[in-house]
């Protein structure tokens, strides 16, 4: 049969935790887009079914948005404990990286998510729709081109 060391078995362990997590990034992205074109056509039209299906999807946008964190931490986790001597050699690099993106992507994202699930009934309606969908916009913009900074 195979024979695994420890670093192998490191490697697998990883990549399975790097393939799990990298679905919840996708539909994330998939969902925030269809959220915007949903609550785009209840403010245009004020009809019920846009919004129905915005509360609809947005639980499970929530619900995807926790498990990429979780999936996420455990990513980051295993840094430390699976590559430690990479991070002892790239930490001064990779460690920023890891910070920007939680202040980023994390606080953000879910100062955004907040608003988007309890919001509804506190914040007008353009309100709402506004700063989760501008940032979306941004966050898509830099993707097409990530040199604008």
């Amino acid at each position: 049969m195979f024979e695994f060391d420890a670093f192998h078995l490191a490697r697998l362990q990883f990549a399975f935790t790097v393939s799990f997590h990298i679905l919840f990034p996708a539909i994330t992205i998939g969902l925030a887009s269809y959220l915007v074109v949903l609550e785009g056509m209840w403010l245009r039209t004020r009809d019920n079914v846009w919004r129905s299906l915005y509360n609809f999807w947005l639980k499970i946008f929530a619900v995807n948005f926790g498990m990429g964190v979780v999936s996420g931490l455990v990513m980051s986790y295993q840094f430390g404990t699976n590559w430690s001597g990479f991070s002892q050699f790239a930490g001064s690099i990779t460690g920023p990286l890891l910070l920007y993106e939680v202040l980023t992507a994390f606080f953000l994202e879910a100062g955004f998510l907040g608003v988007m699930l309890f919001g509804w009934n506190k914040v007008p309606p353009a309100l709402h729709f506004l700063p989760p969908a501008w940032w979306r916009l941004a966050v898509g913009l830099y993707l097409l081109d990530p040199c604008l900074q």
